[in-house]
């Protein structure tokens, strides 16, 4: 089974990005999924910058490079990795049916991306630049 690959975008709310987060933390845990289900957030520098910036004082934050990536217009995005193997179609539909449609998810513009579908090598690329 190839990769499947999904991209929540958050907007400008880093909150509900958290949320999603930690609710993923989770269910790795809860259900043993730590290399069949992968994310990376794509947060900008801009909003770790403005809490050092208040504790270092207000230039620590304009000397800094931008994020690079989605994150360059202040939006947070969220990029999950579902890995199955052929014998896990099962669990590997019920992650799909269920990450898009539980809270904070479905409000982030939830988008799945499998391969052989337009979009498929960009989202490869964006989750390994996000290193």
């Amino acid at each position: 089974m190839a990769h499947i690959y999904m991209h929540f975008d958050f907007g400008a709310d880093e909150s509900k990005a958290q949320e999603a987060r930690h609710k993923l933390d989770v269910w790795k845990q809860a259900f043993r999924l730590d290399k069949k289900l992968q994310y990376k957030l794509d947060r900008p520098e801009g909003l770790d910058d403005e809490a050092s910036a208040t504790q270092e004082g207000e230039g620590a934050a304009k000397s800094k490079p931008k994020a690079k990536g989605g994150a360059d217009n202040g939006n947070v995005s969220l990029s999950v990795r579902l890995y199955f193997s052929t014998h896990e179609k099962l669990s590997q539909q019920q992650w799909l049916d269920r990450i898009p449609a539980e809270e904070p998810f479905k409000s982030a513009s939830p988008k799945v991306i499998h391969k052989g579908q337009p979009g498929f090598d960009e989202a490869v690329k964006r989750f390994a630049d996000l290193g």
